[in-house]
């Protein structure tokens, strides 16, 4: 069977997307307790081959489930620091991010993430976008949202 066929009968079928060897690849979900469980019907993050799509985080503290205080700057440390728990859990660290997008309540505040985010990337960081977005859940002033692909 030739490989177009092969793509076009797993896509038919349901099946997950077929790697270049035509073995499915498979989805996993993953969860840790160091981070905030879900405030909606999302995982923390899903793990598909070597790439790992986060959720987006906020400041929220894993354990109060409450914002963080501080502002931005608090926020922007405990939402980073959220994902780099997600990060861990699936055997990842913040130098397999790959690329971040981030929400800001108030693009005014964009100088002090800056600030903030450099200290967790001061080399060869990762592709990011920021863009400002009319509200976030639980009032947050920023989210962000990373993928990382395992390094071999």
């Amino acid at each position: 069977m030739r490989a177009s066929a092969v793509c076009l009968l797993l896509a038919l079928t349901g099946c997950v997307a077929a790697t270049e060897t035509g073995r499915p690849r498979e989805r996993r979900v993953i969860s840790t307790d160091r981070a905030p469980a879900a405030i909606a019907s999302y995982s923390q993050a899903i793990q598909v081959g070597d790439t790992l799509y986060l959720a987006g985080q906020i400041g929220l503290d894993p354990a109060t489930r409450e914002m963080v205080p501080g502002g931005l700057e608090a926020e922007t440390r405990r939402a980073i620091e959220n994902c780099r728990a997600v990060l861990e859990a699936a055997g990842y660290s913040l130098k397999d991010v790959v690329q971040v997008q981030i929400f800001l309540a108030d693009i005014a505040d964009y100088a002090k993430l800056n600030e903030v985010y450099a200290t967790y990337f001061p080399e060869d960081p990762p592709a990011r976008a920021v863009v400002a977005v009319a509200a976030l859940p639980r009032g947050a002033r920023m989210e962000i949202v990373m993928t990382a692909v395992r390094r071999e």
